[in-house]
């Protein structure tokens, strides 16, 4: 019961803005919210920020990834790159909301969340798991559609090394054949649109690699959203 009165006394207790200390304010203030998280034109395969008028960047062009259109909240940089981080390898796991609400918010991502059949989270391997003690990419999934998750479709074989530092070929073949649709799942994925979610999207080889083993077994239409995109070309 005392535990209980004090979560509810937190969570009325005005806060500062992360980014501006505006106060009171929500996680991120609507000044900030409007100078950092506006919407951008994107690439609808891959969700690189583009000029407007153009649909598609020149590499979907010529290679067409294994997603039928990608979504993006926001660039990955200045506020966002700072909170990722605290979300992702502080512990702070409450940020699921605020990253949520801004990808329900982003050109697409609401219209995607609604048709999918199923949400995909990013699985994480056990040793990540283990390290973070929660899976990002869930936390996110289940803010945006609690009803519609389904984390146990899909799963990661192998553990891989760090992207960071890897040129984008390097991480397509990195993460090739890590993921695999769960056996006793993946009859769900025949037929299915679903919606994969992530946090973070920089080359997009994750993505790929999970978008093709969910094809392979047998979905029908692949979608991808997450919070933040770079803008690495």
């Amino acid at each position: 019961m005392l535990a209980e009165l004090l979560r509810r006394a937190s969570a009325a207790t005005p806060a500062q803005c992360e980014v501006c200390r505006a106060w009171p304010a929500r996680p991120v203030c609507e000044a900030c919210l409007a100078r950092f998280a506006a919407p951008m034109h994107r690439c609808a395969r891959c969700a690189l920020a583009l000029p407007a008028g153009t649909a598609t960047c020149g590499r979907c062009t010529l290679e067409p990834p294994p997603l039928d259109a990608c979504f993006a909240a926001v660039s990955y940089g200045y506020p966002w790159a700072a909170l990722v981080g605290r979300f992702k390898f502080g512990g702070e796991a409450g940020w699921a909301h605020t990253f949520a609400d801004r990808m329900l918010d982003a050109p697409g991502v609401a219209q995607a969340v609604s048709r999918a059949d199923a949400l995909v989270p990013m699985p994480l391997s056990r040793e990540r798991l283990a390290q973070r003690g929660f899976n990002q990419a869930h936390e996110i999934a289940r803010r945006l559609s609690p009803a519609k998750v389904q984390a146990q479709l899909a799963t990661r074989l192998r553990d891989t090394p760090a992207q960071a530092q890897l040129e984008r070929a390097d991480r397509l073949a990195n993460l090739r054949g890590a993921f695999a649709a769960e056996p006793l799942q993946a009859a769900r994925a025949r037929g299915a649109h679903l919606l994969l979610v992530d946090d973070v999207m920089t080359s997009g080889a994750s993505l790929f690699a999970l978008a093709a083993a969910l094809r392979q077994a047998g979905a029908a239409r692949v979608e991808a959203a997450v919070f933040a995109r770079t803008e690495e070309q």
